[in-house]
């Protein structure tokens, strides 16, 4: 996806499964939230998320001993974890060594998960991802990494689209459907309800050769085998992505 806009995000490392009660707050939520897995490797999918955004994003969801979530508005502080954010992302440091040399605790309890897309099985590589929501915390600006992205913005749902569709960005079909799933909400709070009350269904897409050209439907499609799941009775009528061009593009099935 070298080129495209998608949000941050990455892979569990083994060091994200060192999460526990000693350094992070919300290792219960996280549990739950990601039930139909063993507790520790629930644990590490909010851990790797939450380490991504701060290597990608340098958001730093962390609260001090006073429950407060971590200041970065001083230039000394935002020098010294610009520091730490770039020594994680090399590996030649661990969160936890950040967290615990500033007596913080990591935040897992602000993340709400949404969404859980599997990869199609058309490669050696298969992809099972989770999707987590949060609030960026006060006195913090992300900022991209420079590696692994290399521009940022803030932009709402429906301006994305709309340059994807002009062919002016990239979207990749998960982050084009989480955007439309987005787009009615007018604040972060009905966006952060939406995702705590909502039921989380696999999503397997599927790739097809149909009428000469090369697609990808979502469960739900007509030409997908599967229904769409129990939480998806609002999603977004474009079901399938169309190869156009070297991009996908969004298409609702032509009735």
């Amino acid at each position: 996806m070298g080129g495209a806009h998608v949000f941050p995000g990455g892979r569990v490392d083994a060091v994200d499964r060192e999460g526990d009660h000693a350094w992070c707050d919300g290792v219960s939520h996280a549990t739950r939230q990601l039930d139909a897995l063993a507790p520790s490797e629930a644990v590490a999918y909010h851990v790797a998320a939450t380490r991504e955004l701060f290597e990608e994003a340098g958001v730093l969801l962390a609260r001090d001993a006073a429950g407060r979530f971590v200041s970065l508005a001083r230039a000394a502080d935002h020098a010294r974890f610009k520091h730490d954010r770039e020594e994680v992302h090399a590996g030649r440091a661990t969160l936890r060594t950040v967290v615990d040399r500033e007596r913080l605790r990591l935040a897992l309890d602000t993340l709400i998960l949404f969404a859980h897309w599997v990869t199609p099985p058309i490669d050696t590589r298969q992809f099972d991802t989770r999707f987590f929501m949060t609030r960026i915390p006060p006195d913090q600006t992300p900022a991209h990494d420079e590696t692994e992205t290399t521009h940022s913005t803030w932009i709402t749902p429906a301006e994305a689209m709309r340059q994807s569709h002009a062919g002016e960005i990239v979207l990749p079909p998960p982050t084009w459907t989480t955007l439309r799933e987005l787009e009615p909400f007018r604040t972060v709070e009905e966006a952060l309800a939406w995702a705590g009350t909502r039921r989380v269904t696999r999503r397997m897409p599927k790739v097809l050769e149909h009428e000469g050209r090369r697609i990808l439907v979502l469960p739900g499609d007509p030409l997908h085998p599967d229904p769409a799941g129990p939480g998806d009775e609002d999603a977004p009528a474009e079901t399938r992505f169309a190869f156009v061009d070297r991009r996908w593009r969004a298409e609702r099935p032509r009735t």
